[in-house]
């Protein structure tokens, strides 16, 4: 269906959801220069802007930070976006929309939905759709695809990585994505202030639950000093979550005050989504978030403790509805 619609349209636009990732920024650029391979035209609109290190990307300069237009486009495509609201933008009931996502917490809200939770990353959707298309891969093209695969795995470690992300990767390496390149872009990019952020934050580190449980906490003055944006910090959880007996990292983010975006990683039987929901978040099995309200200091005692009870009740919490 999304290949018969898209063979109809002119011009398309395509948006990610609100604080875009690197799965979601690299398949729209990809999927721009698919299109574009088509003689269709594309635009690419996000309501947020675009986390380092993915901002010094020279493709992402056709990002367009905003709205898209409240008319002429003959669709529009969201990406890993549950609902309609999640993409942040405005002027979309008059549009017909394609609803690509790869989480189950899916709305299906779209003219065409095609939400797969078995995928890797909708980098991976993406790719079986070009493979669909009447284009040529490009190198341009598979570079980005093997970058949004690369990224929402955690270069090969979180619970996504499966046989058909490598599969995916090894068509897409066939295709002309260079796997160095893409890791030096990704891991080897840093700035001197997300350093100096990063041992800020882990500063904070605080054990709970006899071990099982990290949680770490950042504030609007911690961002403010090294000039940075509070989406350039998801992969510091990584580093608390790689200690020995932790099932869950909770990483207080301060937005404003008594604000708080909670993000939450987690590995082994420990099922990050089902803890997100239980505040009304959500996400993936090991990557998941949500926001809470009040005290820093109420909060940060009474989180990691119902987190703990739902570790204690249901280790795995409850399996995905689509998986």
């Amino acid at each position: 269906m999304i290949v018969r619609k898209i063979a109809d349209c002119r011009r398309l636009a395509i948006t990610a959801h609100l604080r875009p990732d690197g799965d979601s920024l690299s398949t729209a650029l990809a999927l721009a220069f698919a299109l574009e391979e088509m003689g269709k035209e594309v635009i690419v609109v996000n309501k947020d802007k675009t986390p380092f290190p993915f901002s010094h990307f020279p493709d992402c300069a056709r990002i367009t930070i905003g709205q898209i237009p409240a008319q002429g486009y003959d669709a529009v495509i969201l990406l890993e976006c549950a609902d309609v609201s999640r993409s942040g933008q405005e002027h979309l009931p008059g549009y017909f929309k394609i609803n690509i996502d790869h989480h189950y917490s899916n709305d299906f809200y779209a003219d065409i939905n095609w939400v797969d939770p078995h995928a890797s990353a909708v980098g991976d959707m993406a790719l079986d759709l070009c493979e669909k298309l009447p284009m040529r891969i490009t190198p341009r093209i598979a570079g980005l695809l093997y970058c949004a695969i690369v990224s929402d795995t955690g270069s090969f470690q979180f619970s996504n990585t499966t046989a058909r992300a490598f599969e995916a990767c090894r068509r897409l390496v066939l295709a002309g994505a260079d796997p160095i390149k893409t890791s030096e872009a990704l891991y080897h990019n840093t700035c001197p202030g997300k350093i100096k952020l990063l041992g800020q934050v882990l500063s904070t580190l605080d054990m709970r639950a006899d071990g099982t449980i990290a949680v770490i906490s950042m504030f609007k003055r911690d961002l403010q000093a090294v000039n940075l944006l509070e989406v350039d910090t998801e992969d510091i959880t990584t580093h608390a979550r790689s200690i020995k007996g932790v099932q869950a990292v909770l990483f207080f983010k301060e937005m404003e005050p008594e604000v708080f975006r909670v993000s939450i990683r987690s590995k082994g039987d420990a099922h990050a989504a089902a803890i997100a929901e239980h505040f009304g978040g959500g996400g993936h099995a090991h990557a998941a978030g949500f926001t809470v309200y009040g005290p820093y200091e109420r909060l940060v005692r009474e989180v990691p403790e119902t987190v703990a009870g739902l570790l204690s009740a249901r280790p795995g919490g409850p399996p995905p509805a689509s998986a």
